[in-house]
């Protein structure tokens, strides 16, 4: 390191005493040593990160991809803050209760996702849930559903029926679930979530390690038989959250499924399903 460029700019100051050159000089020395170790040491997490993930290849966990960006300014916090207070999240407020589920791509069941669902009902037979990764205020927005009842369900077009996929299973089996709340208390809700359908769409895929939400937005399915949940990453979200699938599909064992069964249109119709993007002439507004 060069000294004389590292301490110029003190130098350059004719009414400090030496002392005081002295003792900038060090501190300039000591800010250089921990910027340069702060760099390291992202790029030894980066390394390691990357390594992990090599070695446990054909192994799924969560994962959770830093976004590129510059962190956020004092000046963009005071005036979010500034706003929160003047205007008001009506649609945002109505959220009322956060879902934990496993979605897979309607094409690929071998990528399998963590979804962490912040829901609020329009009215009782049907609700709306923002998707994110993960439930902390890091959590990256990955997906949308919207949950029907068997009612609303059964009046959609045979086409449309593709798109939405039974929740019977999930809640049945234990593996939905709501992180921190007492089991009495959710199995009240789950038993009505157990009798309803949803429509998902991914735009983030975080399975791949995406920092950003890159490609064409998915279709999802959900879990419709056992043997479909990817054993490490159900561990990895019971050992999370505290919980116990087992206990839970014992404990639900008396919940009621849909009146009518599932739909066989439901669930993709039994078939894998995929969105693709088509170019086609762009119809003129008039």
């Amino acid at each position: 390191m060069n000294e004389d460029k590292v301490c110029c700019h003190v130098r350059n100051e004719s009414a400090t005493s030496p002392a005081t050159r002295q003792s900038a000089c060090k501190c300039n020395h000591i800010i250089s040593y921990l910027n340069n170790l702060y760099k390291l040491l992202r790029e030894t997490k980066i390394v390691i990160h990357l390594g992990k993930i090599k070695d446990m290849e054909g192994v799924q966990v969560s994962r959770h991809p830093e976004i590129p960006g510059d962190p956020t300014q004092t000046s963009t916090a005071l005036l979010e803050k500034a706003t929160a207070t003047i205007q008001g999240f009506g649609p945002v407020n109505k959220i009322h209760q956060h879902l934990c589920a496993f979605h897979f791509y309607g094409h690929d069941m071998s990528r399998q996702v963590e979804a962490h669902h912040f829901c609020g009902h329009q009215n009782e037979d049907f609700r709306q849930c923002l998707i994110y990764d993960r439930p902390d205020d890091d959590g990256r927005l990955i997906g949308l559903e919207y949950l029907v009842s068997e009612e609303l369900f059964l009046t959609l077009p045979d086409e449309e029926k593709r798109f939405w996929h039974s929740h019977e299973f999930e809640v049945k089996s234990g593996v939905l679930f709501m992180p921190g709340v007492p089991g009495p208390v959710q199995r009240q809700d789950l038993e009505k979530v157990c009798k309803t359908y949803g429509k998902v769409i991914h735009f983030w895929q975080v399975d791949k390690g995406d920092n950003l939400p890159l490609g064409i937005p998915q279709v999802m399915m959900a879990l419709t038989r056992d043997g479909q949940l990817v054993d490490n990453l159900a561990q990895d979200v019971e050992r999370r959250y505290n919980v116990s699938f087992a206990n839970e599909r014992e404990n639900r064992t008396y919940m009621k499924g849909l009146e009518h069964g599932i739909h066989p249109m439901a669930n993709a119709a039994g078939k894998g399903i995929q969105t693709v993007l088509r170019e086609v002439d762009c119809k003129p507004a008039v």
